[in-house]
């Protein structure tokens, strides 16, 4: 048997054969070993050790080794005679440490004592905390689905990997879009947690943890603004980057990285939505304030006055769907642009009455001139947002109808998924729609748009949507559930819940898509189960697809847990905790008293 440690690890996708780590050290032992690696450009250190123990039937046994060590790699080798009826088990336990926990000189040390740990406790004692932290997990975050066991498999697949990938305990982490599962994207942050992920969190863990994912972000703001410099802004501008290990921009293709510049706008929603679902508004004092006044900047040098259209115009951007670049008035851009700007004001008055000390300390620090408040609303008002007035919706961006608008059920398919089969010419020329645009910004703000808008909306947007972006179908699934388009949803669910079990885009081996499974658990609480909260109020109007017999799902809401529960006869909410809740159920008003349960239709 060969037991080993091996930092000679090359990424599928590497460039120019370059290895991940660089070995600084390797040390052996007594049935231990270590390796100390050092990753090429961000220097993070990591020690990984191992500990082999052998038991041969119910006894710890010693067996000799023999040592194999290579410029990457240690190995133990060892060999035993059994007898028939013999068992031999290998218990191996694995330390690991890094540089961003512990100094670099030492990480051998402390990996060894945590080897030393892990060893004492032993195995049946390690497997039982596990068990343990696991049923506290799925306590809170559990969805049960009863009568259709495809659903009920897809939905705790992923939730399993979502607390798989980030348990909220560190602000200076985030969440891959692959999380630990595959290579692809490199392990680094998107705007996918502030959009997808954050609404999870909130809803299943402590409000901490949510707030950290907005901390990483705070704490990344000198960078942000760094960006923004490179590019021409001033006066504190901020653009957040695409895609970041430590706040610096980390994507290399020019129609992402200056372009889909949507993704600033979901920092600021993050914050909104943090406040509005803890009603933790001091944040926005301590630290949110200052990200949202450096954001408003951006967007207020983003955008240019049009003589021809008399109003602000926002051009050159990448929308959501990546499969137009370089449009000039992407609607959701623009839309929220506006909205960021209006928040600022908005968090910039109340700061001023409510939190006097704060708000001096905070103009101070971003230099910030009242004049700024003028100049944002007067952008924001004149705004433009691109309307077919034939049609009655608003348009993706500038020129959209001029494409030929062919829907995707017209298309074979033989070249379906587009991106797999067409080149990219033709994509960018077609009207086909990799991912939610308008209906994302419209299922942010879905308060802001009557019912009969946003089905004007989804029926013209959806027959031309491919869903060949994992963000992309809980969206509709959520917007089809508001519209009671039964069906649609259920479609859109499954194939956002199943998206990697049934790899439906044929790209799973690259890696599951973490963040969308996020959109997976958004599909049941705020699709069927029709969860909002918007203007500081908790609303619920569930309905239940015709396929299940009834599911269930808990909400940590500001301290109360509240259990619902949905069959096709009846809707409980019930108050599994000693906190008081206030929740609104299609329209009226319920207070849920501690231990309280409330049964509707």
């Amino acid at each position: 048997m060969t037991s080993y440690l091996d930092a000679g690890i090359m990424n599928q996708d590497t460039n120019y054969d370059e290895f991940f780590w660089k070995v600084l050290d390797i040390q052996e032992g007594k049935n231990k070993a270590s390796i100390l690696s050092e990753t090429l450009k961000t220097e993070f250190q990591v020690c990984t050790s191992m500990q082999n123990i052998f038991h041969l039937n119910t006894n710890e046994i010693q067996l000799n080794k023999q040592v194999i060590k290579e410029e990457k790699q240690i190995s133990y080798q060892y060999q035993i005679d059994l007898d028939k009826g013999d068992r031999l088990s290998l218990y191996k336990y694995a330390g690991y440490t890094q540089s961003m926990n512990h100094p670099k000189d030492k990480l051998l040390a402390t990996s060894k004592k945590t080897l030393d740990n892990a060893t004492k406790l032993g195995f049946n004692n390690l497997l039982e905390q596990q068990k343990q932290d696991w049923a506290k997990i799925w306590e809170t975050s559990d969805i049960e689905i009863r009568g259709d066991i495809k659903a009920q498999q897809a939905i705790r697949f992923n939730i399993f990997q979502l607390n798989q990938t980030y348990t909220g305990e560190d602000a200076r982490l985030n969440i891959g879009p692959k999380g630990f599962t595959g290579e692809k994207y490199g392990g680094s942050t998107y705007w996918d947690t502030e959009a997808y992920c954050i609404p999870f969190y909130l809803s299943t863990k402590d409000k901490q943890v949510a707030k950290n994912l907005l901390l990483y972000r705070y704490n990344q703001l000198d960078k942000a603004i760094e960006n923004a410099e490179k590019l021409g802004f001033t006066n504190g501008a901020a653009l957040y980057p695409m895609v970041t290990m430590n706040g610096e921009e980390s994507h290399n293709e020019w129609e992402i990285t200056f372009e889909e510049i949507h993704r600033n706008g979901s920092m600021i929603y993050a914050i909104y939505n943090y406040v509005n679902y803890t009603d933790d508004y001091d944040y926005i004092p301590q630290n949110g304030m200052e990200v949202i006044i450096a954001v408003a900047r951006f967007w207020a040098q983003r955008a240019n006055f049009s003589k021809a259209k008399n109003q602000y115009v926002i051009l050159g951007v990448t929308g959501p769907n990546e499969y137009e670049n370089n449009v000039n008035n992407n609607w959701y851009t623009n839309y929220l642009a506006k909205w960021c700007m209006q928040y600022a004001i908005e968090n910039i008055e109340r700061l001023q009455s409510e939190y006097p000390s704060d708000y001096k300390r905070i103009i101070d620090k971003t230099n910030f001139k009242e004049t700024e408040l003028a100049e944002w609303y007067k952008i924001s008002q004149r705004m433009y947002f691109p309307h077919d007035e034939k049609i009655g919706v608003f348009m993706q961006q500038d020129g959209f109808m001029d494409k030929e608008i062919v829907p995707v059920n017209e298309l074979p398919k033989s070249e379906r998924p587009i991106n797999q089969k067409w080149s990219w010419d033709r994509i960018l020329r077609s009207c086909y729609i990799k991912q939610a645009d308008v209906l994302q910004g419209m299922y942010f703000f879905e308060n802001k748009f009557s019912e009969g808008t946003l089905q004007k909306h989804f029926n013209f947007y959806e027959p031309l949507t491919v869903h060949e972006s994992s963000l992309s179908p809980c969206v509709h699934s959520i917007l089809a559930s508001k519209l009671k388009m039964e069906e649609k949803a259920y479609e859109m669910y499954l194939r956002t819940a199943r998206l990697d079990l049934d790899d439906y885009n044929h790209e799973v081996h690259e890696g599951c898509h973490i963040t969308s499974m996020a959109g997976t658990w958004l599909s049941v609480v705020q699709g069927f189960g029709g969860m909002r909260n918007f203007e500081n109020k908790l609303s619920f109007n569930p309905t239940i697809p015709k396929e299940w017999k009834s599911f269930s799902f808990k909400i940590n809401y500001r301290g109360a847990i509240i259990q619902v529960y949905k069959s096709h006869n009846k809707t409980t909410y019930t108050n599994i905790s000693e906190i008081p809740a206030s929740i609104q159920v299609n329209g009226k008003e319920i207070v849920l008293a501690p231990e309280g349960m409330v049964t509707s239709k």
